[in-house]
């Protein structure tokens, strides 16, 4: 019985990082004809669609006059690019700053109070004037490049939305940590988007047609309800390589565990509302995808619970569970260092273990934020 959970539990806590991946890797494979066409090297031609670029803010006075000469220096049509600032309610110099960009087009959305990222979201949607509308942060910088990249997508009617390819710029160039999680993730995508579509989007910098924007939810993540709204109307959602987001490096490690644990939150709040989609009669391969991706992701730190409490039980019944429970025990010691180590342990053996510890306790730790009734709508972006 105990090694049927070990089992049972090993499976599980390997299948959303390693099963499921290669196995979107392998029917990729086979799905040319759903991989998206890359646009190489994009040109400004007449025709265009207009964008409506929302810069959603909170209290960013020291990078948003950045953001925004950033945003003006983006290579597409002026006459065909809203810049609209959305801010949650600042009250620090941010809104003022960006008033200062009215002359060159740049216009400011206030929220009368702070009801969260996606509200301020909403009250910009209602002012775009776009076919297209951009999502991003003040801490991303997008690649001059990539607003013409992704205008081409949307030729396509079949595409609903368009994520980034995020890269993380690290203090010293190394992609390690979260950096090479962000790689793991970004190639995961890819293989979703060869395959039928995302399950989620970079929350960071993406884009969406505005008429899936008319039934915008201000309670749930706008990243991760737009794949669903795109699923649920048989659109695709893709990520593109040659449209890209940067950003720096956390400042702050320390504090991104409680991000993690909000936006894990975040998601199982969209999903609970949108449990249509788990039904593989109606969507059989997104259903597919949502369960191994979000749901089995979110139960890895039970099954790791299980797997390491069951090995610890069989241990003795032969050496293939010796060995394991030596690299469970192994791994977690490296987390528990990596943890001590803060504000961030420098070496790559002690930071993949950390990320990932912290990432599924993060993961358990709001799944019962969720059954107490906790739920999260505002929030302060990282400082990276």
């Amino acid at each position: 019985m105990m090694e049927t959970i070990f089992w049972l539990s090993l499976v599980g806590a390997l299948y959303s990082y390693l099963i499921y991946p290669l196995l979107m890797w392998a029917i990729s494979c086979f799905s040319n004809k759903r991989q998206p066409t890359f646009v190489k090297d994009p040109q400004v031609t007449p025709g265009q669609p207009k964008l409506s670029l929302i810069i959603t803010a909170y209290n960013e006075q020291q990078r948003i006059e950045q953001k925004i000469e950033q945003s003006l220096a983006l290579i597409y049509p002026r006459d065909q690019l809203q810049i609209i600032i959305a801010s949650d309610a600042s009250d620090d110099r941010t809104e003022e700053i960006a008033n200062g960009y009215q002359a060159q087009g740049v216009e400011v959305i206030r929220a009368n109070e702070r009801l969260g990222k996606e509200h301020a979201q909403k009250l910009a949607i209602d002012q775009a004037s776009g076919e297209i509308v951009v999502f991003t942060d003040v801490g991303t910088q997008i690649e001059p490049q990539s607003l013409l990249a992704l205008a081409e997508y949307f030729n396509d009617p079949e595409i609903g939305a368009v994520s980034s390819v995020d890269r993380m710029v690290s203090t010293d160039g190394t992609p390690m940590g979260e950096g090479l999680y962000v790689r793991y993730e970004m190639a995961l995508r890819k293989h979703e988007s060869q395959v039928s579509t995302l399950v989620g989007l970079s929350g960071s910098f993406f884009a969406v047609r505005r008429e899936l924007c008319q039934t915008w939810n201000s309670q749930l993540p706008s990243d991760f309800n737009t794949a669903l709204t795109c699923a649920r109307k048989k659109m695709r959602a893709i990520s593109a390589d040659d449209v890209i987001g940067i950003y720096p490096d956390i400042q702050d490690p320390a504090k991104e565990y409680s991000r993690k644990r909000r936006t894990i939150l975040r998601g199982i709040s969209a999903l609970a509302v949108s449990t249509d989609l788990l039904n593989f009669a109606r969507f059989p391969l997104f259903a597919f995808q949502l369960w191994s991706h979000k749901l089995m992701r979110w139960a890895v730190p039970w099954f790791q619970g299980l797997l390491l409490l069951t090995n610890v039980v069989i241990a003795g019944e032969h050496w293939f569970y010796q060995l394991t429970l030596a690299a469970q025990l192994a791994l977690l010691i490296s987390a528990l260092i990596g943890s001590v180590l803060q504000p961030k342990p420098n070496v790559i053996w002690l930071k993949i273990p950390t990320f990932f510890m912290q990432a599924n306790i993060a993961a358990a730790h709001a799944l019962i934020d969720y059954l107490r009734g906790t739920r999260a709508v505002t929030w302060t972006p990282s400082r990276r």
